[in-house]
């Protein structure tokens, strides 16, 4: 007999119906029909999360640990915080305390003592005092005093042999009880323990979980925070060279590594050595950043761009960790670009070693390319700045004249203009020298938003006239109050910068002077054409310092008082002076020496008391001899003075050529004026127009602006 045959026999004996049996045997020995089906995404039956369903649970199981002594530490230390912020209810009371001889001489001398506590973990005494006991005389109005020892183990002999001296027998001494405190002993002892446990289980979990894959708390901390942008994959915007305008000279200097990434057969045949690192230098807003994702584009290798404020170290050695773990993250997709924006903030002298060694340890064979950028080189560290390292530096610097009208045709295309983009790029460039990348970008911008506020199809020249003041100078504020007075003083003042400017011969021409005010404080100002011109002489520095002082010039003659809104002006006229005499060499006294003013305040000056005194007195002379200059200018020509201002109030925006129908052309010939953008009513009607600010409020190193602000120092 088989053995099933014997199973089946077994059952029939047992004396149930068929019936039962069948049910409960089907019961009992069910199966499933479930089976298992592998993932498209995971084919292999051997795939490690599904061969090994314990893994997960492991790894909930600790994370579920951590997050739990996560939450007791920080209980604990929210306790800790909340006992040290409210002492306990049975603190001593610093009010009753009483020192060792007003003890022994007015308690226990006088037998008014009934028990003494000892506290050792505080170094304290707790004396109770019976009922109705007397202290000098008096009934005590406490029970309970206290009282500091320095010595615990010896305060109870110290107290047996002054009882002694007092006579008191053994048998009626003062009882001593000592009294610890659990609750502080327990409350420390969990709470290393916890500590202690959380510092194993990092530990613990550091060392079993190896790779790429270990997400503990210390090692995302240490893992680089950078943004990849692979051209090879798709991502990113694929910036290329034609994309940026301008910087003509910096992608002649850079190509060398976009060929380089592209064959570098071609120059190692030549035994030539690529530079490691590239610096590119300017202000904010040029194009640094678009020229490096450009290089990567051009390329077609992966680009691993992170700012240098994340390298900060918030924990000892993180910022080297982290510079260590982008490098590897590069060297992982080699050939690549690895760009670093504002490195200052990590380059500085004593802090980049961790590039530096880093750079050190990349061979040629690596294929990586550093890219970084600053508007601060002269406190980067000097290693960082050698051959081998950040070897070619590149200047971005603001735009020129032909780079301004490259960047507005740019971002003007997008854009539906009324004209062609290339109409209005010629005026707009010659508008706004000094102006970046990026404040064009905002102009084009503002004019499209001015443009649809205003129910407009298609984009004007006015709009974007309005949008460069807006960049400038911020909106209108025409709902400010301005008393009577405060209106005609302001229209005075920016009339005589106004006037100023149009008699002298080395000033640039005029473009508009308004009394409207702006929501950046400016309460007037009179905007001039400027130019991109870098050398000036004695005479034109001169007589732009007589332009800025037109104004308080013109509030003293007009008023006989002078207001506060000459601050900018002053501080102006101040910088250009010091300039003039302390860095350009100019002054006949001090002579061809150039120290730099705007030198640390604070740190040791080059030069002697005494010929600091002497720059200070030839300084206060120049301004003098200009304020002379502009209070005989605008004396004789005061009929004038009062005709532009009176006119300014009628009309609250003036330009040239309204200022020429009023008081004719320039003694010196007309200046150099920029042509409109063909819009026969634009100049015309632009003393209705909406009133803008003088040029960018930047100022070069001879400390030329055309921006001759009235500010609002009443604020």
């Amino acid at each position: 007999m088989s053995i099933s045959e014997a199973k089946i026999e077994l059952l029939n004996r047992s004396g149930y119906h068929t019936s039962i049996l069948q049910y409960n045997l089907k019961r009992a020995i069910h199966t499933s029909t479930f089976r298992y089906q592998p993932s498209s995404n995971n084919p292999s039956p051997n795939n490690d999360q599904n061969s090994d369903p314990n893994k997960n649970k492991n790894d909930d199981d600790k994370k579920l640990i951590g997050y739990g002594l996560a939450w007791i530490v920080l209980g604990y230390t929210i306790i800790t915080i909340i006992s040290m912020l409210f002492p306990p209810a049975n603190k001593p009371d610093v009010l009753r305390y009483v020192s060792w001889n007003e003890f022994y001489h007015q308690m226990l001398a006088k037998g008014e003592v009934e028990l003494i506590v000892v506290k050792p973990d505080l170094d304290l005494v707790t004396i109770y005092l019976y009922e109705d006991a007397v202290i000098r005389g008096k009934r005590a109005p406490y029970r309970s005093y206290h009282m500091n020892i320095v010595n615990v183990p010896s305060f109870e002999a110290r107290l047996r042999e002054a009882e002694a001296q007092l006579g008191v027998k053994h048998d009626q001494s003062v009882q001593i009880i000592y009294e610890r405190n659990q609750e502080n002993v327990w409350f420390g002892l969990i709470t290393i323990l916890a500590i202690a446990a959380i510092i194993s289980y990092f530990m613990r979990s550091s060392s079993m979980v190896k790779g790429p894959l270990n997400s503990n708390l210390f090692s995302n901390l240490r893992r680089a925070k950078f943004t990849i942008i692979d051209p090879l994959v798709g991502d990113g915007k694929g910036v290329r060279f034609s994309d940026v305008a301008g910087l003509k000279e910096a992608k002649v200097e850079i190509m060398e590594f976009v060929d380089y990434l592209k064959s570098p057969e071609r120059f190692k045949a030549l035994g030539a050595k690529v530079p490691k690192g590239v610096l590119l230098l300017g202000p904010p807003g040029c194009g640094k950043t678009m020229l490096a994702k450009a290089v990567s584009t051009e390329a077609s290798v992966p680009f691993l761009a992170m700012n240098g404020s994340e390298f900060i170290e918030m924990i000892g050695g993180l910022g080297a960790a982290r510079v260590r773990d982008l490098f590897a993250e590069a060297r992982k997709r080699s050939p690549c670009i690895v760009y670093i924006d504002e490195i200052d903030a990590i380059g500085r002298k004593r802090t980049g070693q961790g590039f530096s060694v880093e750079m050190d340890g990349m061979s040629q064979r690596e294929g990586i390319i550093m890219l970084a950028s600053t508007n601060r080189a002269d406190v980067l560290d000097r290693a960082l700045l050698r051959p081998g390292r950040f070897d070619r530096h590149i200047l971005i610097d603001y735009p020129t004249l032909e780079e301004r009208k490259e960047i507005f045709v740019q971002h003007l295309n997008p854009i539906r203009l009324e004209r062609n983009p290339e109409d209005f790029a010629d005026r707009l460039a010659q508008l706004t020298p000094g102006f970046s990348g990026a404040d064009i970008a905002n102009v084009a911008n503002e004019a499209a938003l001015h443009a649809a506020r205003t129910g407009k199809k298609v984009v004007n020249g006015e709009n974007l006239e309005i949008a460069v003041e807006r960049v400038v100078g911020g909106p209108e504020k025409r709902s400010g109050v301005m008393s009577a007075q405060e209106k005609r003083i302001i229209a005075f003042h920016e009339c005589g910068h106004a006037l100023v400017g149009w008699l002298l011969p080395h000033t640039d021409a005029l473009l508009k002077v308004s009394i409207v005010p702006r929501t950046t404080n400016v309460l007037g100002f009179a905007r001039y054409l400027p130019s991109d011109r870098k050398l000036y002489s004695q005479e034109e520095l001169f007589e732009r310092m007589c332009m800025a002082l037109g104004g308080r010039v013109a509030e003293s003659l007009i008023f006989n008082h002078v207001s506060s809104g000459a601050q900018d002006d002053l501080q102006k006229v101040t910088k250009l002076a010091y300039n003039k005499v302390q860095v350009f060499g100019m002054d006949p006294i001090v002579g061809q020496l150039s120290f730099d003013y705007e030198e640390n305040k604070f740190a040791k000056k080059p030069f002697s008391k005494k010929l600091a005194n002497t720059i200070d007195n030839q300084a206060r002379l120049l301004v003098g001899k200009a304020y002379q200059r502009t209070e005989q200018l605008l004396n004789d020509n005061k009929d004038k003075l009062k005709v532009l201002a009176e006119s300014l109030l009628a009309k609250e925006v003036l330009n040239y050529k309204d200022i020429e129908s009023l008081i004719g052309p320039p003694p010196h010939g007309n200046k150099t004026m920029v042509e409109s953008f063909d819009l026969s009513s634009f100049i015309e009607e632009s003393g209705n127009a909406s009133s803008t600010n003088g040029q960018p409020n930047r100022e070069n190193g001879n400390g030329n602006s055309s921006n001759d602000d009235l500010r609002d120092n009443n604020k």
